[in-house]
């Protein structure tokens, strides 16, 4: 072992009591992290680095885990190493937030939406260090203004729903690195953030790192990730250890066939460079004598045409709750889809790519603007017309289980479509569903099961089978992938592509990962507060981005290379302003200029 390692663990076993028996989440696992190093554990769902992290801080305990084997070794500076397995529960309690500080995936869940975030930002400095109420007050704004957090003195009395997703994140930062702690544990801490404010995190932890010497073990299943802030990386796959080595030797030269696959489903960006049309990935899972993806051409038809649409939230207050604003989602949005093809929304949370999408379907009722889809006038259409039109366009919701009901059996769940508006024997339903479930390749036998047996990418295939049981022409992915594992996000978009080749299917896809994105977009638009603020041929717009913010946006995407690696002084992005705006406000209508045949970017002042 090293002498300056300042955690190390060895052999680590750890088993979780279930109904059915006994479950082994980590077995025989061993590794170790160095001051100033950064050591990613990566590895999918289920494989196992979160429980080994939640080991060292001995937090598993309380989720019904049993470390049932092994050492937890630290170096506590001062004093000896200690093996945190065996300490008692006094002892954890001195360590836990001061002398390891951890990093959760959920900003929500980690914060106490009833303290202010002075109360938790204070508490461990006053608990740990000692310091006076005025003392822990000072440390809290300087460490407050180390994680970037503008107005500090004003977000110290907030509570955390009155702040954003990515200011959040950097309190719970802010909270672990407070005690300055010897090393920091980061569980998947950029997952639900945008682009740039990942950018901005990873900057973060990197440049606290060098200026502390702090050991930081972060945990990810994201490649690119990866490949901008790991020292060393950790492979693991199904509770074990599978490869270790330095992050460029694990890049270049991968040895575990796990990891070689792991590498192969991450989309990198540039990877389509060169190539007019989108296509689907290669992928190492993919059985021997599968034929080479074929380039997506779609048709010259125009299937959607959206002119000048506007989509607004009222914002109410005062006693009797009158109309004092509105939230401005979606302003004077246009956009064409042809048939067969994919058009990408892109942009950060709260740019109005989502309220879009929705409003295209009517799900939110725009305030003007018009929808054609294949001739028929979405907005002018009756409730009973809109229902029928309904079975023409379907959306694939970002969070599968949500979108499923717990209660049915999936069978009746991709059936259900088709019970609604008629026309089929119940024979001919059961016949469509299981061609349904052979289509988005997934066992007949899945059709009794309930969604709760699935895992998340499976659970996404029978979303995608029950969006095309009534044979839609267009279908609205919301962040369809956003949130499944590497490999099985490329089999789900392989399999969307393969679907789109096959049914002449058109997709309106919106996301905020950009590597995605140029894998299946003909047409990109980027949203920046409600407008769009460049839209043209994918090609165009990610080898010749034109508008600031699309270039803003494309440098902060991290890439699976360690030999290309941000700089943080590319990383400066402007606040994004508020959409919310008093009732009189009438915002300019949107002006573009053609920079390159049909790449058109905005003229009227967008705010970036």
């Amino acid at each position: 072992m090293l002498d300056r390692a300042i955690a190390e663990v060895r052999n680590l076993r750890v088993e979780f009591e279930t109904k059915a028996g006994t479950v082994v989440g980590v077995e025989d696992v061993s590794f170790e992290v160095g001051p100033g190093e950064t050591v990613c554990i990566v590895g999918e769902s289920g494989s196992g680095k979160s429980v080994s992290s939640l080991s060292l801080m001995r937090l598993v305990e309380f989720g019904g885990g049993t470390i049932a084997g092994g050492q937890l070794m630290f170096d506590r500076k001062e004093e000896d190493l200690i093996d945190l397995a065996k300490a008692d529960s006094g002892l954890m309690r001195d360590i836990r937030g001061n002398e390891i500080g951890m990093i959760f995936q959920e900003p929500m869940t980690a914060l106490n939406p009833v303290f202010t975030v002075e109360k938790q930002l204070t508490e461990g400095l006053i608990k740990h260090k000692g310091m006076s109420r005025s003392q822990a007050r000072q440390r809290a704004l300087e460490l407050m203004r180390q994680v970037r957090i503008p107005e500090p003195e004003r977000r110290l009395q907030q509570y955390p729903h009155e702040l954003s997703g990515g200011m959040r994140q950097r309190v719970v930062i802010a909270i672990a690195l407070a005690c300055e702690p010897r090393i920091l544990i980061a569980d998947e801490p950029t997952t639900a953030l945008d682009v740039t404010i990942q950018a901005e995190i990873l900057a973060l932890i990197d440049r606290l790192k060098r200026e502390t010497g702090t050991a930081v073990m972060f945990i990810t299943h994201d490649m690119a990730v990866v490949a901008q802030i790991a020292d060393r990386v950790v492979v693991m796959y199904r509770g074990k250890k599978v490869e270790e080595g330095p992050v460029e030797q694990i890049f270049a030269d991968p040895q575990h066939p796990y990891t070689k696959a792991l590498l192969a489903a991450v989309p990198k960006l540039g990877e389509m460079r060169g190539k007019a049309l989108p296509e689907p990935m290669k992928l190492m899972s993919a059985p021997e004598g599968t034929p080479e993806p074929k380039p997506i051409a779609g048709t010259d038809r125009v299937l959607l045409r959206v002119e000048n649409l506007v989509t607004r939230f009222p914002v109410k207050g005062g006693l009797l709750r009158r109309t004092i604003a509105n939230v401005h989602a979606v302003e004077d949005l246009s956009l064409t889809l042809n048939s067969g093809q994919t058009l990408s929304l892109v942009g950060e949370s709260g740019c109005g790519k989502s309220t879009a999408g929705r409003s295209i379907l009517r799900l939110v009722e725009p305030l003007s603007g018009k929808i054609d889809l294949d001739g028929v006038d979405i907005m002018a259409l009756n409730p009973s017309e809109l229902r029928r039109a309904r079975q023409h366009m379907q959306m694939i919701f970002q969070d599968p289980f949500a979108s499923l009901n717990p209660q049915m059996i999936l069978s009746h769940q991709v059936a259900e479509p088709m019970q609604n508006f008629g026309g089929l024997s119940a024979s001919d339903r059961n016949d469509r569903v299981a061609m349904l479930f052979d289509r988005v390749q997934l066992p007949r036998d899945f059709m009794s099961r309930y969604p709760h047996e699935l895992s998340g990418g499976q659970r996404q295939r029978v979303a995608i089978a029950r969006a095309l049981a009534l044979n839609p022409k267009l279908i609205i992915a919301d962040e369809a992938v956003s949130a499944l594992d590497v490999s099985v996000q490329a089999e789900v978009l392989n399999l969307m592509m393969e679907l789109q080749a096959d049914l002449g299917l058109s997709y309106l896809f919106i996301s905020h990962d950009m590597a995605v994105v140029e894998r299946v977009s003909h047409i990109v638009g980027v949203m920046y507060l409600g407008r769009i603020v460049e839209i043209g041929p994918r090609a165009r717009i990610f080898e010749n981005p034109q508008h600031p913010y699309t270039q803003a946006l494309l440098k902060a995407v991290p890439i699976a290379d360690p030999t290309r690696r941000k700089v943080e002084k590319d990383l400066k992005f402007k606040p994004i302003p508020s959409p919310v705006h008093p009732i009189d406000y009438e915002p300019e209508p949107s002006r573009y200029e053609e920079v390159e045949p049909d790449h058109l970017i905005l003229t009227t002042d967008s705010g970036y």
